[in-house]
């Protein structure tokens, strides 16, 4: 599940956004002191910031630029501001877009997903690696490494493992799974895929990667 971060002073509007946003599946955290925003990015790492400019202490260009340090984690400005020099100073200062106040929800959202589908999906697609906290995924020779430690996947297991490790930790349904190994030409019905999670869980344990895959009842799987 994606999380997003919301910078907005006024608690109204935040929590409409933070509503609106959380209707679509994400995570979303608001914050409340103003005057260390930076830890709470650290603290909650977020894959995308909702931003506003005039904010109480330091405005968001302060913020931005204290972010950008640390991360290239996609910043979309919400502000009243709205003249070209306010867009030009969002832009240098690291964000990704900008979004004039007052601004419709549906348009905030189409937004949002376009952000993290740019970031994200290029990212894991064209990536020969897949990383996720300390654990590696080689795409060209289909391993997986944590620490000192390689194995070997078959193809099943790899395509697992590819599918839960993209999607960051985000709960992926079994339907999805088998779909996306259905695309490459191997078929799994719902019973060889509780095989196949258990035999890898049990490859997983012997590189000290113990509960890795985690079974969400009804839902399907994530990472821990």
């Amino acid at each position: 599940m994606y999380k997003i971060l919301v910078v907005e002073d006024d608690r109204n509007i935040a929590q409409i956004i933070e509503h609106s946003i959380e209707k679509w599946g994400y995570h979303t955290y608001g914050i409340k002191d103003f005057s260390d925003i930076l830890n709470a990015f650290i603290n909650y790492k977020p894959h995308l910031v909702l931003l506003d400019i005039i904010l109480p202490c330091y405005d968001g260009y302060h913020w931005c630029r204290k972010i950008r340090e640390l991360s290239s984690v996609p910043i979309l400005f919400i502000s009243s501001k709205d003249s070209n020099m306010d867009i030009v100073m969002a832009v240098n200062m690291g964000g990704d877009d900008f979004l004039q106040k007052p601004f419709s929800i549906e348009v905030l959202i189409a937004k949002i997903n376009a952000l993290l589908r740019r970031t994200y999906a290029y990212i894991n697609e064209h990536s020969s690696m897949v990383e996720y906290k300390d654990v590696i995924l080689n795409m060209d020779n289909h391993t997986l490494s944590h620490k000192d430690n390689v194995l070997e996947l078959t193809k099943n297991e790899f395509r697992i493992l590819s599918i839960l490790m993209r999607n960051g930790g985000s709960i992926i349904s079994r339907e999805k799974i088998m779909r996306k190994l259905w695309e490459h030409e191997s078929f799994v019905d719902d019973n060889t895929l509780t095989v196949n999670i258990n035999r890898l869980r049990k490859k997983l344990e012997t590189i000290q990667l113990i509960d890795f895959i985690i079974t969400k009842k009804g839902q399907g799987y994530s990472l821990r």
